[in-house]
């Protein structure tokens, strides 16, 4: 593979990832950081590992960390892609939060007045795909599966990057979604599609539910698909207790991912400290 960068090569990645059977949004995201750093280095220009580590720092500088190094595994594979393995680099380390961050974090009383805002707004379909994903834990990328068939068998196979489980839908979902596919004349297949009949776009998704966030009273901050995901997590730990079919639920290979869930609020971190009453 020449390792001259050219913006050619982003299309061959593109079919690379595709055999890889990577996901849609997989091969989105690493194109376009692939594109970003060919922008920086400049097309024609050769790859040296100077080069990647003066655009590492480009990246420490200008986002937060956890989006640098999401960038960085994304060049990685792409440096990998052209046969230059030894051009990566390793990721910024970043020591593991013992809690969660409240202005990230999305509420159960925020997510209502979301779902109140859309129903106010006349918008039924947003509505339940909010719905849908907090009350199953699905992935956005994952909500196409949710189809007619399976709100007759309450459960849905998955399988995406070549894995496969098995979804439960909660009977009160599953009498909403009929109640919409009814009204909607939607017989077979997905049941969230756009009016050319093809399933909806993560994100045509994620900009309608920032659309209700002024009116919904909301920081946009915590108003992405993914966190409502992060609600369906939370609350079911908070109950259950079971990291382990927490994971199986959420489709975690690794059980150390689930741990991000299972984090208290900093608020409640500083009453057990001040409970413990060591300061005497």
């Amino acid at each position: 593979m020449n390792a001259v960068l050219s913006y050619e090569t982003i299309r061959e990645l593109e079919n690379f990832m595709r055999e890889e059977e990577k996901s849609e949004a997989t091969i989105s995201k690493y194109c376009r950081d692939a594109r970003a750093f060919i922008h920086y280095a400049k097309e024609g220009n050769g790859i040296t590992k100077e080069l990647v580590i003066a655009y590492k720092n480009h990246l420490g500088e200008r986002y937060e960390i956890s989006s640098a190094n999401s960038m960085l595994a994304a060049l990685n594979y792409f440096l990998r892609f052209l046969g230059r393995e030894d051009c990566t680099v390793k990721s910024f380390k970043v020591q593991k939060e013992a809690f969660r961050h409240r202005e990230r974090e999305l509420t159960r009383k925020e997510y209502e007045r979301l779902l109140e805002t859309a129903r106010q707004n006349g918008d039924e379909r947003l509505c339940l795909i909010m719905q849908t994903i907090c009350a199953t834990g699905i992935r956005i990328s994952e909500l196409a599966f949710i189809t007619v068939e399976s709100l007759h068998t309450r459960r849905t196979r998955v399988m995406l990057k070549g894995k496969t489980r098995t979804v439960l839908l909660p009977l009160e979902l599953c009498r909403k979604l009929k109640n919409y596919i009814k009204k909607r004349s939607i017989t077979t297949g997905s049941v969230f599609v756009t009016r050319s009949g093809k399933p909806m776009d993560r994100s045509n998704i994620l900009h309608a539910m920032k659309k209700l966030c002024e009116k919904a009273k909301v920081a946009s901050t915590k108003v992405f698909p993914h966190n409502l995901r992060h609600l369906f997590a939370v609350t079911f730990y908070k109950v259950e207790k079971d990291i382990c079919h927490l994971a199986d639920l959420l489709g975690h290979s690794n059980i150390n991912t689930t741990r991000i869930y299972t984090l208290v609020s900093c608020e409640e971190q500083e009453r057990q400290l001040n409970g413990l009453c060591l300061c005497r």
